[in-house]
Parts: structure tokens; C-alpha cells; sequence
């Protein structure tokens, strides 16, 4: 009876603490939506004070670290779960590598304004910006993928070797389609962590944009949408709204996240029910 009753106490309690979750989600976004849905008018985006810029670079910027940091990540996350062995100095790259992925981002902001900025001369830019920004996926991208390597069953590896499949066969046609959404999942925490990052950009990227629409030189000035927000709030020009800027940008901001959420994860789903479908049969 008193097992009974623990148990009932555990899950009502699990209960209000998931709907307490979603209620202060809703009210967030309640919030954020209702104050700038109102303001992102084509006036907001394509005029004098727009944020045409700001949205493409936040894009950009996003597109680049992850096309730096993605091949490295993933392999030494392949790596690491199936290749490397068992000893000390493989424990020693996971406490490194962990440690890195707790550093606070500013600290990875001031690496990138001494070494991209100023060693290697390449100013404020999108590319020294987005090196940075590669910098702060990476360790974050090498445990998920190992996690969810090592989340695939054994049993999977050995069937595969059992009928004559190379190591790198298994890999490539079970392993890694059986594992792909938790590194999908993966790689959606590292790009809304980067969208919505400022203090790296800051001292990287800079806080000027370029004045030609939809720059892609990597050389230019890389202000995004929330280093935007940062300076409309820090620092108002004269004779503009800051708060309905600010707003503005903010819903915008939330609009990005959820539709790029969106985006990485219906093909997920769709991916793993194909998947399934496939075991079955």
C-alpha cells in the first residue's frame, strides 16, 4: 500500500513539474511573440534601420561553423565510440573534451578576438566569427555523436560482421542510419546555441554590418540578429525605438530557432520510421 502510494505521489509530482515546464514555456513565448509579432513589418526588415543584414548574417555565420565544425566533430566523435581504444589517454581526450564543452563562451570570444582577430589580422569578420563559433561546437558535437554511437546495440555491430560486412560497411549502413537522430537532435542543440550566441560574435564578428544585401564575403563585418538585440538594448541610437527594435528582433529570433527546430526535426522522425519500418520487414 505505501509502495502504492509513493508511486502515485511520484507521478503527480513528475506531472506538475513537466506541465509547470510547458506553462512557463507558453507564458515565455506568450510574451516574447505578442510584444514584436506586431513590428516585423517589411518597414522593419528593409528599412534604414532593417534587419535584413543582421538576419542574413545570423545564417551565414551558422552555415560556416557548421560546415567547419561538423566533419571534425562527427569524426572524432566516430572515432572516439568506434575506434579508439580503452586506456588511459582516450579517458583523458573525454574529460578534455567535456571540460571544454562547460567552458563559458566568452572565454571561447576572447580566444577568437587573440588569435582570429588579432594574430592571424583578419579584424572583426564573418569567418573569424564563425571559426570561433566552430570552436565552441566542437566539443559538444564529439559527445553527442559518441553517445549515440555507443546507444546503437552490439548486437547490430556483430550481425553485420557475422555476414561479412567490413568495419566500415557496418558503419556506413547501420551504425550510422540507426544513430542519425540522436546526432540530428545533436546538431540542432549546436545550431540554436549558435544562432542565438552573442558574446563570441561580439569580439569576433564585430557589431557593424555590411552595407551591400547579402554579403557573402567572409571578410565583412558579421553582425547578427542577437548582437543586434544586445546593442538596440545597450547602446539606443538617437531618434529610433530601441524597444520596438528590440521586440522585434527578439520574436524574430524565437521564429528562427523554432522553424530551424522544425526543420532538422520532421526529417528526423521520418528517417527513424523509416528505419523501424525497414527492422521490421
Amino acid at each position: 500500500m505505501k509502495a502504492h502510494q509513493a508511486d502515485r505521489f511520484a507521478t503527480i509530482m513528475l506531472w506538475i513539474g513537466a506541465l509547470s515546464i510547458v506553462a512557463i514555456l507558453i507564458a515565455f513565448l506568450t510574451l516574447i511573440l505578442g510584444r514584436g509579432l506586431p513590428h516585423l513589418t517589411s518597414e522593419f526588415f528593409n528599412g534604414p534601420d532593417g534587419v535584413r543584414g543582421q538576419l542574413f548574417n545570423s545564417f551565414y555565420i551558422l552555415f560556416l561553423s557548421l560546415v567547419l565544425s561538423l566533419p571534425v566533430g562527427l569524426g572524432a566523435g566516430i572515432y572516439m565510440a568506434e575506434y579508439a581504444p580503452k586506456n588511459k589517454f582516450t579517458d583523458l581526450i573525454r574529460l578534455s573534451t567535456e571540460s571544454l564543452a562547460s567552458v563559458p563562451s566568452i572565454v571561447f570570444g576572447l580566444f577568437g578576438m587573440i588569435v582570429f582577430v588579432n594574430m592571424f589580422g583578419l579584424g572583426f569578420t564573418i569567418l573569424g566569427g564563425s571559426a570561433t563559433l566552430a570552436l565552441l561546437n566542437l566539443p559538444i558535437l564529439v559527445r553527442v555523436t559518441e553517445e549515440s554511437l555507443r546507444a546503437v546495440p552490439r548486437s547490430y555491430r556483430e550481425a553485420s560482421l557475422a555476414l561479412g560486412a567490413t568495419m566500415w560497411q557496418t558503419l556506413r549502413k547501420v551504425i550510422l542510419p540507426t544513430a542519425l537522430p540522436g546526432l540530428i537532435t545533436g546538431i540542432t542543440l549546436v545550431a540554436g546555441r549558435a544562432l542565438g550566441e552573442t558574446a563570441i560574435l561580439i569580439f569576433t564578428a564585430g557589431m557593424n554590418v555590411s552595407r551591400i544585401p547579402f554579403d557573402v564575403n567572409p571578410l565583412a563585418a558579421g553582425e547578427t540578429l542577437a548582437v543586434h538585440l544586445f546593442a538596440v538594448k545597450s547602446n539606443p541610437l538617437p531618434g529610433t525605438n530601441a524597444d520596438q527594435i528590440a521586440d522585434g528582433t527578439a520574436a524574430l529570433l524565437i521564429i528562427m530557432v523554432i522553424v530551424f527546430n522544425i526543420c532538422l526535426t520532421l526529417p528526423s522522425r521520418w528517417l527513424q520510421r523509416r528505419q523501424l519500418g525497414k527492422n521490421k520487414m
